[in-house]
């Protein structure tokens, strides 16, 4: 994939993308450009890294910038904004040392230059503290929204003054060591996710339920976190149990749960060496493509996880777009590359280089495009061998090879979106994603899963963030709505905009102008009172 992509060459510099920026804790106004439609009436939010250093000490990776919180506050064509650090433990350990005490995915925290050198040396040999420092997403439970990382941490917060609450511990819930930052809302109002656990009986995938919110009949709620109830429902063993594989995230149909075990390992006896060398986190991870794609197929509703192992070619994935069932098959269509060692390439370094070096990293790395799987969901003993056992016509060779041409023109497509409350896990038509011409995402796009059409926003020297899809109200067709992003221009100060695009002909409708320096951030999610949460 990455020989097919055109070749960048004079790439603009993103270093202004990845710096610290200072946070609008009181609402702003925005300048409007065009029209934002008056039946918008909520809120935009944003996550992602915002502060890249303490005092002397700079962080190493993208990753690993304290959590900061952004809100576009849309009601009658207007628009306000306002910003916040997450004030998380990491955050305020940090702040009060002026120094990075607490690890983070690709920066190891320094012991204290004030102890002597015995207690520094043996500090090396205690096993790190977990984040909380949740940078990833907005996500919600129970009615409460969080701001989530990949530890077992997460933070609840304020979605309207993003002011930060009390932190919350997986394990106090369920016996998990960590929970992804995408988790998966049912109809019913439960909310589904992954997280792992090891120990003496080997390392494990689970499958968790958190049920829906009480209805105000069982009285009212306190205004605490309450993630009770919450349920393991199925326990997947890991394949190779001293080598586990990373995941960011998994699928989930109408009746299906499918866990990817994918050939990005983590080695789990490198993590205590490397603890001990001074190494970060980021290190025990390696893509080895000798080993399959394992796909684990499980009944959300019993738990039961099927005997049967479906496997594939190596590749790597963060984000899936969406499945649903057809024909006795599980449709599964997600964004995939070929090489997972992408993921630690993402440090500041690299990211703050310019000219030739800028072209030369870009070049180098892995472009995803959108992949459909099918698996068929009716093999048993009496199943014949060697024989094609999916039978549907939109998955033939030839509609998976007509899609990719273009989109290599855009650098791949990730950071996929689509309309979540009414297609998630069922029959759809339309993906809203980003194209990746650089580093950072430089496009917005459109794509017909059917037809395969392409519609594009891109502007040169312009990054949007992730897109979400808003519907309009009484939409009557998929695509009726808006999609909207915030678009960060690097080379000008104080040039950041809240982007709205006609879903339907994705042309731009308006923009809201931020008078502050917005970093660049990927995961969005919109909300108002009564359609609660979109995007996940």
């Amino acid at each position: 994939l990455t020989q097919r992509c055109p070749l960048a060459k004079g790439l603009v510099s993103i270093a202004a993308l990845v710096n610290s920026a200072e946070e609008t804790p009181q609402p702003v106004s925005t300048h409007i450009k065009g029209t934002i439609p008056s039946w918008i009436n909520g809120s935009f939010l944003r996550n992602g890294p915002g502060k890249f250093e303490f005092g002397k000490d700079k962080y190493s990776h993208w990753f690993d910038g304290m959590a900061m919180m952004h809100r576009f506050y849309v009601k009658d064509g207007d628009v306000t904004y306002n910003s916040s650090f997450l004030r998380s433990d990491s955050y305020t350990k940090n702040s009060e040392k002026d120094r990075i005490v607490v690890s983070e995915f690709g920066t190891i925290a320094m012991p204290d230059p004030c102890k002597n050198i015995f207690a520094r040396f043996f500090s090396r040999f205690k096993l790190p503290q977990a984040t909380d420092n949740a940078s990833v997403n907005f996500v919600k439970y129970k009615g409460d929204y969080f701001v989530s990382t990949e530890t077992n941490y997460m933070r609840r917060v304020d979605p309207d003054s993003l002011e930060t609450k009390e932190k919350v511990d997986w394990t106090q819930y369920v016996a998990v060591n960590s929970a992804t930052a995408h988790p998966h809302y049912g109809r019913d109002g439960a909310t589904y996710n992954m997280g792992n656990s090891y120990g003496k009986s080997g390392f494990f995938y689970n499958i968790v339920r958190v049920p829906p919110q009480e209805t105000e009949g069982d009285g009212a709620k306190e205004d605490v976190a309450d993630l009770y109830g919450a349920k393991v429902i199925c326990s997947i063993p890991a394949s190779e149990p001293r080598r586990p594989s990373y995941f960011h995230s998994f699928v989930m149909s109408e009746n299906y749960i499918v866990f990817i075990e994918q050939p990005i390992k983590l080695d789990m006896l490198k993590a205590m060496l490397y603890q001990v060398q001074g190494k970060s986190f980021n290190k025990i991870m390696t893509w080895d493509p000798k080993c399959d794609t394992i796909f684990h197929l499980v009944n959300r509703h019993t738990g039961e996880c099927s005997a049967v192992r479906y496997r594939g070619e190596p590749m790597f994935t963060l984000h899936q777009i969406n499945a649903y069932e057809e024909g006795g098959c599980l449709v599964m269509d997600m964004c995939c590359g070929d090489d997972g060692a992408v993921i630690g390439d993402f440090t500041l370094e690299n990211l703050r280089r310019g000219g030739e070096e800028l072209d030369k990293f870009y070049n180098s790395m892995c472009r995803n495009l959108p992949r459909r799987y099918v698996i068929p969901l009716t093999v048993d003993e009496d199943t014949p061998m060697d024989q094609n056992l999916v039978n549907l016509s939109l998955c033939t060779a030839t509609a998976k090879k007509t899609g990719p041409g273009e989109l290599l023109q855009y650098g791949g497509l990730e950071f996929p979106q689509i309309n979540y409350a009414e297609n998630n896990g069922r029959p759809y038509r339309y993906v809203y994603a980003c194209g990746f011409g650089h580093v950072f995402s430089d496009s917005l796009l459109k794509m017909d899963v059917r037809t395969k059409e392409l519609k594009a926003w891109r502007h040169h020297g312009l990054f949007p963030s992730e897109p979400v899809f808003v519907p309009a109200p009484n939409a009557t067709e998929e695509d009726d709505g808006v999609v909207m992003s915030v678009i960060i221009n690097p080379k000008e100060d104080k040039s950041t905009f809240l982007l709205v695009l006609d879903a339907k002909t994705f042309t731009e409708l308006g923009r809201a102008e931020v008078p502050v320096n917005i970093p660049y951030g990927t995961h969005g999610v919109t909300y108002n009172t009564q359609r609660g949460i979109t995007g996940n």
